[in-house]
């Protein structure tokens, strides 16, 4: 079964930087497009960065371009999301998307951005 999980969430403060991962399981990673997604209270679940199977091309939300940097690491079946100058509207619980299917997500795991 398809299985995503990620992890590197956590408290940070303003200005400071975290590394999400995305570990992949239960189908070929290399063959599909993967994604971040987050999901403010109160909020909409909103695209952050999306990065091709083999990582020739990414987009990104213009609230995080120039600060944000999604990867992916074929040979580990994984996929990352670089998070640096974070602001406090980065709080958010991230999700990991797989292109596959009817689409497959992964638990998510918080961020939050607090002095």
């Amino acid at each position: 079964q398809v299985q995503l999980v990620e992890s590197g969430g956590g408290l940070v403060q303003p200005g400071g930087s975290l590394r999400l991962s995305c570990g992949a399981s239960g189908f070929i990673f290399s063959i599909y497009d993967m994604g971040w997604y987050r999901q403010a209270p109160g909020k909409e679940r909103e695209l952050v960065a999306s990065i091709t199977s083999n990582g020739g091309r990414t987009n990104y939300a213009d609230s995080v371009k120039g600060r944000f940097t999604i990867s992916r690491d074929n040979a580990k079946n994984t996929v990352y999301l670089q998070m640096n100058s974070l602001k406090p509207e980065d709080t958010a619980v991230y999700y990991c998307k797989v292109w596959a299917g009817p689409g497959y997500w992964g638990q998510g795991t918080q961020v939050t951005v607090s002095a």
